[in-house]
This record gives structure tokens, C-alpha cells and sequence, in this order.
């Protein structure tokens, strides 16, 4: 079954505008997260990209206590709510707690399961029944056909406009794998398919008290994806990643975009 999300008006299949999604790991100020966004948006304006910012206001989920978090809820929605309303574009975050999804949906164009809250019945639940589109991040331990359960207590909301990304697959300690089987195994379960080509090359709690990551290897992911099918691109990036205060070793330096940007829009429209 192939399933249209009427919010990107996409379907699967060649000549469709390949969805980008991209943004810093998280909101570090209002500065640098209104040049972030402001750069993707001319970048993609002359391409057949559909393009969708991402930040998130509290990483949750970092690796140790004292990790920088980002500014919380209130503050971080306020800033992702101006750069939306100056720029024109639409924006999507993490949602970590029940208590957090009203006021995210007020703000958010599409909101986000993290993978590792993806096995989360009343959390995926309760986002599905907000109508707004959702997607649902594969967990690190999943199989991609273990997806179909996932996807199935979204869609029981009555909420159809999911789509779901790959962000990589454990193999063995602080390591993992892409396995480009998984997009076409999940877009038979009937939602366009993201593949996350800076977590992919994410070493988690590689680093001891922080993740690690190859970057270099992230274009490379991101070229292949495309070229097997993927409906979109999800990318972490950052003026200068070495500085980043979150995913700096898994980020791509916005110098680094154009050419990127140019090969995976050219590959979209012959595959």
C-alpha cells in the first residue's frame, strides 16, 4: 500500500521532491539556530527539495548527567515558534513526556518519536491523536520490519500521515550499521521512509561521557539512501561541528552543504 502524506504531498516513486530534514542536534541559542536554518532555507529554495528544520529544545536522551540538554520546552519552543514565523518554514522536535505534546503541536508542523522511545505505546498514542503528522524514528534495536507494530499503534489513532526514519542499527558495543534493506522493507509497510545519514555514523557513548561519530562517512550514507529509495534525508548539521555542544562528531559543517545538497537532488530525479 503506498501511503501519500498530504502534508508533503508525496508520494513514493521518482520525480517526487526529496524531503529534507535538518537542523543542529539542539537548540543552542536563538543566533545560531536562526543561521542554521536561515542558510537551509536558501539552500533548498532552488532545488527539488522539500525542506523541513529541525532542532530539538531538550535533548533528553543525551549520555551523561551534566550533557548540555538545550533550553527546555518553553524557551525552545519560543524560538523555533519565531524562526517559523520569519522564515516561512516548517519545523519538527522530539517529544519526550506526555505532559510536553499539547504545547509542542502548537508550535511544531511535525512532531517526533525519538528512537529510543519508539517501543512507547501511550507516548506514540497520544502524539498520533494530536492529527498532526508524526515521525517515528526506528529504534537502535529494532529490525525494520519490527516497524509494522510501531507504525500500527500510531495509525490506530486514526492518524495516517506517519512516516518513519532510520537512524542505523546496533552492531556490537558504542557501534552501528546501516542497512539500506531496511528503507524498502519499511516502505512496504506504506509510509515514505527517512534514512538519518548523521546518526547512522554515530558512535553511541563512544566517547565515554558523550557519543563519538565519523562525519565523514555521513555523505557517502546519504548518497546511497537516496539512490536505494529513500523519501527523504535527515541530516545534523552545524556551523562549525567541533564546537557544537551536542552531535559535533556526527555533524556536517554547513560549507560542506551546496555540493551535498546538488549530487542528492540530482540522484532523486534519475533512480
Amino acid at each position: 500500500m503506498d501511503q501519500t502524506l498530504d502534508f508533503f504531498n508525496i508520494k513514493k516513486g521518482a520525480g517526487d521532491p526529496l524531503i529534507l530534514i535538518a537542523g543542529p542536534c539542539v537548540i543552542e541559542d536563538y543566533n545560531t539556530t536562526h543561521q542554521i536554518a536561515s542558510f537551509l532555507q536558501e539552500l533548498t529554495s532552488n532545488l527539488n527539495i522539500s525542506f523541513i528544520f529541525k532542532a530539538s529544545y531538550d535533548k533528553a536522551n543525551r549520555t551523561a548527567l551534566d550533557s548540555f540538554r538545550g533550553p527546555g520546552l518553553t524557551d525552545g519552543l519560543a524560538i523555533l515558534a519565531q524562526i517559523k514565523s520569519e522564515l516561512g518554514i516548517k519545523v519538527i522536535s522530539d517529544v519526550h513526556r506526555a505532559k510536553e505534546i499539547e504545547p509542542a503541536a502548537e508550535v511544531l508542523d511535525i512532531l517526533q518519536i525519538p528512537a529510543l522511545l519508539c517501543r512507547q505505546t501511550d507516548l506514540i498514542s497520544e502524539v498520533a491523536q494530536t492529527g498532526k503528522p508524526v515521525n517515528i524514528k526506528k529504534g537502535q534495536f529494532l529490525a525494520p520490519w519490527d516497524m509494522a507494530n510501531v507504525i500500527d499503534k500510531a495509525r490506530a489513532s486514526g492518524n495516517h500521515q506517519i512516516m518513519v526514519t532510520d537512524r542505523g542499527t546496533m552492531f556490537g558495543y558504542n557501534n552501528l550499521v546501516a542497512d539500506l534493506r531496511g528503507i524498502k522493507i519499511m516502505q512496504d509497510l506504506g509510509c515514505p521512509v527517512v534514512f538519518d545519514a548523521t546518526h547512522s555514523v554515530q558512535l553511541p557513548g563512544g566517547a565515554g561521557t558523550s557519543s563519538a561519530g565519523q562525519r565523514e562517512f555521513a555523505p557517502l550514507l546519504a548518497k546511497a539512501a537516496v539512490a536505494a529509495g529513500a523519501d527523504g534525508i535527515f541530516l545534523e548539521v552545524h556551523p562549525n561541528p567541533d564546537k557544537a555542544r551536542c552531535d559535533g562528531p556526527n555533524s556536517l559543517p554547513l560549507d560542506d552543504l551546496p555540493q551535498l545538497f546538488k549530487k542528492l537532488s540530482a540522484i532523486r530525479e534519475i533512480r
